[in-house]
């Protein structure tokens, strides 16, 4: 259930109302990226002591610890909204720096194409290479595409003879009961 602003300003002290508000987007989307980050930190420490107190009144209520304050806790839904509201804010802080890793990465990837394209223009069309002699090439065709240089490394006897050996070692494989 979403919490009202009335319940987050009982929740919550000025200074943590202040960060939850800078969360909001509007004022979200006009923070720098180093005021985003300070505050991102900022939000951290506070939502991580809401839940040390939090977790510290629950254990308080269920008689597993002793009292800490003069006296003992009654109810914990007040350190529980502050902890959610806290949490809340600090999951749109994150959402907005991953929103900006990722227009600055593709800004970045835009920049870079285009960069390369500029060389690769600048650069122009090389002329095709000739293939080394003594080596075979695809036939040119119907068509008069350009010619692939394939290389052999092993000869053709010693493929064929490879071929019929697999073929054999397979159907002994085949012909074994299952």
């Amino acid at each position: 259930m979403a919490t009202t602003r009335k319940q987050e300003e009982r929740a919550l002290s000025t200074d943590e109302r202040e960060l939850v508000e800078k969360s909001r987007p509007p004022v979200l989307r006009s923070l720098t990226d180093s005021q985003l980050a300070t505050l991102l930190k900022r939000m951290r420490v506070r939502r991580d002591k809401a839940r040390t107190v939090a977790e510290r009144q629950r254990r308080e209520l269920r008689g597993k610890t002793r009292a800490r304050g003069a006296k003992p806790v009654q109810a914990d839904e007040g350190s529980r909204l502050k902890l959610s509201v806290l949490s809340t804010a600090l999951r749109r802080l994150d959402t907005e720096t991953a929103r900006r890793s990722r227009v600055n990465a593709k800004t970045s990837l835009v920049e870079s194409a285009r960069k390369a394209l500029a060389l690769k223009q600048k650069a122009g069309r090389a002329a095709p290479k000739k293939p080394p002699s003594g080596t075979r090439t695809t036939r040119a065709g119907l068509r008069g595409k350009e010619r692939i240089v394939v290389e052999d490394h092993v000869p053709r006897s010693t493929r064929g003879r490879v071929r019929k050996q697999t073929a054999k070692v397979q159907a002994k494989r085949d012909s074994r009961p299952r």
